[in-house]
């Protein structure tokens, strides 16, 4: 096959599932090869995660190939809104098993890996997370062999008797720059900064406001990391001796997380640094693993918050553009871990066309990821509403405390109809 450089149809079989790691450590050059040749081969299915500069978009996409994911993140949302997406509303601790022997089971796993060691061992390098599981199960193993692609302590390494075939290339990984925030979100970053005691181990999500969270913590002191991704913030948190993890109750000194979601520094930083691990999900959403952290703060983000407490995570304006994602699991570890902190976080309102749109509401407009029972600390730029061990009645009146001034009345005429329909 003229121009290619792998032939997938000697290793790829027809009604095959495929995956691959996500944002930075998501195989781009395999990718762009699947797409070249999914409809020679034909009726295959591949589930992916979190884009970062991905191939895959509504134009690329071919008939031969159906996309399931997660997440409706990046190019993943105009995929969904075009019906060439179908979402898993899943917990993400849920996502191993599957990958590994579940419904959406692999039969082939690409993967971005480093150069080999002087033991022949290649590293996962940029994302060791969810698809990890699903190699020790899948009948064809492909790896693009990337020599930008860092050797990562703590992340699975490869040898060669374990894959099936291999492509060499040089090309920077994906990346996912520092978002630019805007003063409702610094507004909000600084509330949760207040939130974080010294010595917390920190879980956060992908985004602008949890990374504007941790922006917010420079002058906070022997904090520790646990958490799904390492962004490049994080990172300087580590490098200014702020995370040192020097109190984490496990992997004392060591920063922790599934995959790198950064710029080339941060892969630089990440080679062989011994201050960090990338784990599986396996180990990085496991509950009792975050029960047992010291002080965890999780900080996600949302995009609605009822007066309840239930959090919608996953649809904006009838477009799907979020997830369930590990919200659920890193929250219920906050709250079982001692002296932890499980947040939600978000601006009051959000800008649309049509003006500004209402983000603490009386009924969510999109599913409930994030039941009222997990029992959460909702922060906006007006407040805090800690809604642990709270029943209804105090909830509501917590959460129409914290919404945007110019709301609140409206609210509160509807304080009764909310306490009498749930």
């Amino acid at each position: 096959m003229a121009g290619v450089r792998i032939d997938l149809a000697e290793h790829v079989r027809r009604g095959d599932t495929i995956t691959w790691g996500q944002t930075c450590a998501e195989p781009s050059t395999l990718v762009e090869e699947l797409l070249a040749q999914a409809d020679g081969i034909g009726d295959l299915r591949c589930f992916v995660g979190i884009p970062a500069d991905s191939a895959l978009t509504v134009d690329t996409v071919p008939d031969g190939l159906t996309v399931h994911s997660y997440c409706g993140a990046g190019t993943n949302s105009a995929l969904h809104a075009v019906g060439r997406l179908e979402v898993w509303p899943v917990h993400y601790s849920n996502l191993p098993g599957l990958l590994s022997r579940g419904a959406l089971r692999a039969d082939v796993v690409l993967v971005q890996v480093s150069p080999p060691d002087g033991q022949g061992r290649h590293s996962l390098g940029l994302g060791d997370d969810y698809f990890s599981a699903a190699i020790d199960t899948a009948r064809v193993v492909i790896a693009e062999v990337n020599d930008q692609v860092p050797f990562t302590p703590g992340a699975r390494t490869l040898t060669a008797d374990q894959i099936t075939a291999s492509i060499r290339v040089s090309r920077t990984p994906g990346q996912l720059p520092t978002p630019t925030v805007g003063d409702d979100t610094v507004a909000v970053a600084r509330r949760v900064a207040e939130l974080v005691p010294d010595g917390a181990t920190l879980q956060f999500g992908i985004g602008a406001l949890p990374e504007a969270v941790l922006a917010e913590l420079f002058d906070h002191r022997d904090l520790g990391i646990h958490s799904g991704i390492i962004n490049d913030t994080a990172m300087r948190l580590v490098v200014a001796g702020v995370a040192n993890g020097a109190r984490k109750t496990l992997d004392r000194g060591v920063a922790v997380a599934g995959l790198f979601g950064g710029t080339t520094e941060l892969f630089r930083w990440a080679d062989r640094n011994p201050g960090v691990a990338l784990r599986p999900t396996t180990y990085t959403h496991d509950p009792e693993v975050l029960a047992a952290s010291h002080r965890l703060v999780a900080i996600n983000a949302a995009i609605e918050v009822d007066l309840t407490g239930q959090v919608n995570a996953e649809v904006a304006g009838r477009r799907y553009v979020g997830a369930v994602g590990g919200a659920v699991d890193f929250l219920r570890g906050a709250g079982q871990s001692a002296g932890g902190v499980p947040i939600v976080a978000l601006p009051s309102t959000a800008r649309s066309r049509s003006g500004p749109v209402q983000r603490i509401v009386s009924r969510l407009s999109g599913p409930v990821s994030t039941p009222r029972s997990e029992g959460i600390v909702v922060v906006t730029e007006h407040g805090v509403a800690d809604l642990r061990g709270l029943p209804l009645n105090q909830r509501v009146e917590r959460m129409i405390a914290i919404a945007d001034p110019s709301h609140r009345a409206e609210l509160d005429a509807h304080a009764d109809r909310v306490l009498a329909s749930v």
